[in-house]
C-alpha cells in the first residue's frame, strides 16, 4: 500500500518537475521503492520483483501520459513501440526500476532484535 502511494506521489511530482522544465522520470519509480521499503520490517526479494516490475510499469506510464507519440496517441501504439523512445527515456525508467527493486528490498533487522538461539 505505502509503495502504491509512493508512486502516485511520484507520478504528480513527476508532472509537476516537466512543468518546471525538468525531466525526473527516475521519480515515480524510486519513490514506488521508497514507500514500499519503508514500511517492510525484513528483506524480502519478491517485494524488490513487485517494486521493480511496478516502478517499469508505472515509469513507462508516466512517459505515455505526458509525452505519447504523436503519430498515435495509444496506449497500445506507445507499449509497441518502446524501443523507438529516446535513450535517456529509457535509462531513466531504468533507473527507476533498479532504486525500486534495491529499497523495496527492505533492510535487515537491527541487530539489537535478533534472538540467539540458546
Amino acid at each position: 500500500m505505502a509503495g502504491c502511494v509512493g508512486g502516485a506521489i511520484g507520478y504528480f511530482l513527476f508532472m509537476w518537475i516537466a512543468r518546471q522544465g525538468f525531466y525526473a522520470l527516475a521519480l515515480p519509480g524510486s519513490l514506488i521503492g521508497i514507500g514500499a521499503g519503508a514500511v517492510t520490517g525484513r528483506r524480502s526479494v519478491v517485494l524488490a520483483a513487485v517494486c521493480g516490475f511496478a516502478a517499469l510499469a508505472l515509469g513507462l506510464f508516466t512517459e505515455w501520459r505526458f509525452e505519447p507519440f504523436a503519430a498515435d496517441k495509444s496506449l497500445g501504439y506507445f507499449v509497441g513501440h518502446i524501443f523507438s523512445l529516446q535513450p535517456i527515456t529509457l535509462l531513466m525508467v531504468g533507473v527507476g526500476v533498479v532504486v525500486a527493486s534495491y529499497l523495496g528490498l527492505g533492510r535487515n533487522a537491527p541487530v539489537s532484535q535478533i534472538r540467539e538461539e540458546p
